[in-house]
């Protein structure tokens, strides 16, 4: 075969069809209860093992928590009041933060990006519960036929065993067009988040730290400090849900925002390697199972550093109340 042709071979198709729902998602199993199932996995009476092992079966037979979105199907949501609220990190506590996890390498000019502490007015707005799913991104890639696929979908397959795990390993205008044919399918105005809503949603009107109360808790985000060292179901750490009800802001996977970074009003412009690799980039936030602890920061501004390190998702936000 002359090279010109193998473009042209399906023989030589870079990725093979999505994988159909119904050869590979059972209408139920014996014995299974998806409602119950899915109130396990936000259990937090219940051991983690348990509470992944049921999100792993409703991974197969069907996640109640998870409407269709290729059946115009609106995302779980949480109400966010909005006001005049508190963005970023006071000057004076960068150094601290540093000291606090020097251990995993954190240096402080990644720190200073948060600096200094200023006021927002946000409007009212309601964040997404959960992260985009797998199962929500394969509609998506189904009903608009984009090519490419989540770099963490082995051989572009379909998880179909994961597909209530967040989609991770997507570009953020990726993310801002599944935004987009969300809203064409539902009616509704779907986007991402600003960051500044964003923070917001995780820390709460007390201005958290982290989007739990109290300090880094290692059972309260999949980190790598939880040791699981892979994503997990959507809203398996419910020691972590945000003061409004969304999971898995700290965690599992990190979350493109709607903005790109740029210095806070009256911060410096820090040129970490983000910038010397990438220029330009969409911030970040939320931390990862690939990541240590610190990006759990609700005020810790990051971005998708290219590499398997990295693997960004993202979840949506909306300016309307949802049906």
């Amino acid at each position: 075969m002359k090279l010109e042709d193998v473009a042209l071979s399906p023989h030589f198709k870079e990725y093979a069809d999505l994988a159909a729902p119904v050869r590979i998602h059972p209408a139920g199993l014996p014995g299974t209860d998806p409602e119950r199932l899915a109130a396990a996995v936000e259990n937090p009476e219940l051991p983690l093992a348990e509470r992944l092992a049921a999100g792993a079966v409703l991974g197969l037979v069907g996640d109640p928590r998870i409407p269709s979105p290729g059946a115009g199907q609106n995302p779980a949501a949480s109400f966010v009041p909005g006001g005049p609220v508190r963005i970023g990190l006071p000057d004076g506590e960068s150094g601290y933060v540093t000291a606090a996890w020097a251990h995993v390498g954190v240096e402080e000019g990644w720190i200073r990006k948060e600096c200094p502490e200023h006021g927002v007015e946000l409007a009212d707005f309601w964040i997404a519960t959960y992260p985009v799913t797998n199962g929500e991104y394969r509609e998506f890639l189904a009903d608009t036929g984009l090519e490419e696929r989540p770099t963490t979908w082995y051989l572009g397959a379909y998880p179909w065993d994961r597909s209530n795990h967040p989609v991770a390993g997507v570009r953020p205008e990726h993310a801002d067009a599944y935004a987009a044919w969300l809203t064409t399918r539902t009616g509704h105005p779907w986007r991402l988040p600003t960051e500044a809503e964003w923070e917001h949603a995780a820390k709460g009107p007390d201005g958290l730290p982290y989007p739990w109360p109290g300090a880094f808790d290692p059972a309260a985000a999949n980190t790598r400090e939880s040791e699981v060292h892979t994503t997990t179901p959507v809203g398996a750490f419910p020691a972590g849900r945000s003061p409004y009800g969304a999971h898995d802001m700290g965690g599992n996977v990190e979350e493109f925002t709607a903005d790109d970074y740029a210095p806070y009003p009256g911060g410096p412009y820090v040129a970490d390697h983000l910038v010397e690799t990438m220029g330009t980039y969409r911030v970040a936030r939320g931390g990862s199972f690939s990541r240590f602890g610190d990006l759990t920061r609700t005020r810790r501004r990051h971005g998708a550093f290219p590499g398997p390190l990295y693997p960004v998702g993202f979840r949506l936000a909306t300016s309307e109340r949802p049906a």
